[in-house]
């Protein structure tokens, strides 16, 4: 049972590092799927306590105090970034130490000085020593014999005001980010509320409440019970004669209060509730050991007349064997969907980076090559066109169908033919080609050339095709059969009167009968044009597009030297960022499938 928890911290390690922490980054996170206990409370709630009881050792930094009093202290913020605290449990005996993600495998075994210093210069790293807050978490393993296994995440203090040297913000900014954490239906939420507060009016439960109304993934925590026992307690004579009467009646009202919380008669989840006792500042300040503020607390519960029958499930021992029993349980039940998801992600995630390309290596040759197969991956989308395996190329045959034959009604031909339409439809397939050739998307500049070579090349086959049609037209009008005409004064002479002068041979009949061979001499041409013109279009536009669209940017780019070819491949920054990420994150899934799969065939 012990590894499934390890498995969910090495995978919350390689989330870390590889960038998934949950931060809408439009990429499938694997972090949000993982079951986690997010610690959440108001400031000054006495999280830091309760994480520093469970563990066991004073390492968490402390604000300086804004305001004290008998019964509370209040500091400024103090955890400005998420600590994913792992705590691994190790013989007794063996050494204590800490291990931050960030630091790889040095060891810290000062917790009060070191790593302490550790956490806030890490902090001060990403955010300055600025009151502003960063989702980016900071991952610190824990290994000590004093520890159950487990793993727990703080989480920046709700607020509901900005104090001095906070951004007016900081009160939105912290709500968002722990909403963002304990919404999510694999999170336990840890709530904790100071007993000298009405749990109705407790951030923490307001909010567990809002998400998980039902109670079903919350556990309450109430500390500085303690504190509230002070008064209460007939042996505090001295506490007692320096308070007020009506401030020891408050103090026993929320005493009840307090104990049917904890009995579960009131503010009911479906976990138990279970009270702390957190060191008093004077503690702090003395620097009383924590494992001797663990035994105080047992000897508190085990003695106190109003705790003492709830003292087997109260204290911070119990409370991390709870969580940690309830963490083991809810990864159990939860590894087939994240299998699922793993699994279902890494097909995305390859498929996407088989549409992104490969990245573009350095050298003069593997640009060139590149540039070549770009070319020709080009080249295919247009023949696709061209052939009929795209939409476009119909188009085409629209011209020669319908738009010729109406322009071959016309007069004169050169004005009317349809060569310049059938050069646009080509063009326009040129633009769509580059547009559907996926491996060309990453080169804007590449883009912009190969455009301009295919526009340069079909300018140059529209002028050959031109030049062939005219020519067609001016063979059909330069040679013409005369011999009919001729024919057509001899039959009239041997017909005819031979009284009727010579002049008078070619009658209205026989003038209407030369329009009646000129027109269909035109139609005989027109029917030959509308067949050899086609033919012509296909072989001069068509034909060479397909054979040799790009035979002349072929020879300037070989021409090119290696900056220039590397101009030429400068691809998108944004493509190349989402590549990266992709890769990253394709490492992460696999590397999590892995490690999923060895402890399951381990057990």
């Amino acid at each position: 049972m012990d590894s499934v928890i390890g498995l969910v911290n090495s995978i919350q390690r390689a989330c870390t590092v590889l960038g998934d922490y949950g931060s809408g980054d439009a990429l499938p996170t694997l972090w949000d799927s993982l079951p986690t206990i997010v610690v959440v409370g108001g400031q000054s709630s006495g999280k830091s306590s309760v994480l520093e009881s469970i563990v066991g050792r004073d390492f968490l930094p402390r604000g300086s105090a804004l305001f004290s009093c008998e019964l509370c202290v209040i500091v400024g913020i103090v955890t400005r970034r998420p600590l994913v605290l792992q705590l691994y449990k190790t013989e007794q005996g063996q050494e204590e130490y800490v291990q931050f993600l960030h630091q790889g495998t040095k060891k810290f075994t000062d917790f009060s000085a070191l790593v302490r210093k550790e956490i806030q210069e890490e902090t001060d790293r990403v955010i300055g020593r600025t009151k502003q807050i960063s989702p980016l978490p900071i991952n610190l393993s824990i290994y000590s014999p004093n520890v159950v296994n487990l793993t727990l995440i703080d989480l920046p203090g709700l607020t509901k005001v900005a104090v001095e040297g906070q951004p007016e913000s900081i009160v939105q900014n912290i709500g968002n980010m722990v909403r963002s954490y304990v919404e999510k239906p694999n999170c336990i939420i840890l709530a904790i509320t100071p007993a000298n507060q009405d749990v109705a009016t407790s951030d923490a439960i307001k909010l567990a409440r809002e998400v998980d109304p039902a109670g079903e993934r919350t556990f309450g925590v109430l500390t500085k019970l303690d504190l509230m026992d002070r008064g209460t307690n007939a042996l505090d004579a001295e506490f007692c004669s320096r308070i007020s009467p009506s401030l020891l009646l408050s103090l026993s009202i929320l005493v009840s209060a307090m104990l049917k919380v904890l009995e579960g008669r009131s503010y009911r989840l479906q976990h138990p509730w279970v009270g702390i006792v957190n060191r008093s500042q004077a503690d702090i300040n003395r620097n009383v050991d924590m494992l001797a503020a663990r035994r105080r607390e047992h000897e508190f519960f085990a003695t106190s007349p109003d705790y003492g029958h709830l003292a087997s499930r109260m204290g911070s021992e119990y409370l991390a064997k709870l969580l940690s029993k309830q963490l083991e349980l809810v990864i159990k039940v939860r590894i087939p969907s994240i299998m699922s998801l793993i699994n279902q992600s890494i097909d995305e995630l390859q498929a996407e980076l088989n549409d992104l390309g490969r990245p573009v290596t350095v050298d003069p040759g593997s640009h060139l090559y590149t540039i070549l197969e770009l070319c020709r991956a080009f080249d295919r989308v247009f023949k696709e066109h061209l052939d009929g395996g795209r939409p476009g190329g119909d188009r085409i045959y629209g011209v020669f169908d319908y738009q010729l034959p109406a322009a071959l009604r016309k007069l004169p031909f050169d004005r009317h033919l349809s060569l310049q339409n059938v050069h646009f439809i080509l063009k326009e397939l040129v633009r769509k080609s580059i547009g559907e050739t996926q491996e060309l998307k990453r080169f804007p500049t590449l883009q912009v050339d190969i455009a301009a070579a295919a526009n340069e090349a079909l300018e140059r086959f529209r002028d050959d095709s031109k030049k062939t049609v005219l020519r067609m037209v001016d063979m059909e009008s330069s040679y013409l059969t005369v011999d009919f005409f001729r024919k057509l004064p001899q039959e009239a002479e041997k017909g005819g009167n031979p009284a009727v002068p010579s002049v008078d041979r070619y009658t209205e009949d026989h003038f209407r009968r030369i329009a009646a061979n000129v027109s269909s001499y035109v139609v005989m041409v027109c029917e030959t044009l509308k067949n050899t013109i086609p033919k012509a279009v296909v072989f001069c536009q068509i034909r060479e597009a397909k054979q040799s669209l790009l035979d002349h940017f072929y020879t300037q780019v070989g021409k090119k030297q290696g900056r220039h070819l590397a101009q030429l491949l400068d691809e998108d920054p944004a493509l190349m960022e989402r590549r990266q990420q992709c890769a990253r994150r394709l490492e992460l899934y696999k590397s999590a499938r892995n490690e999923i799969d060895s402890v399951l065939w381990a057990r």
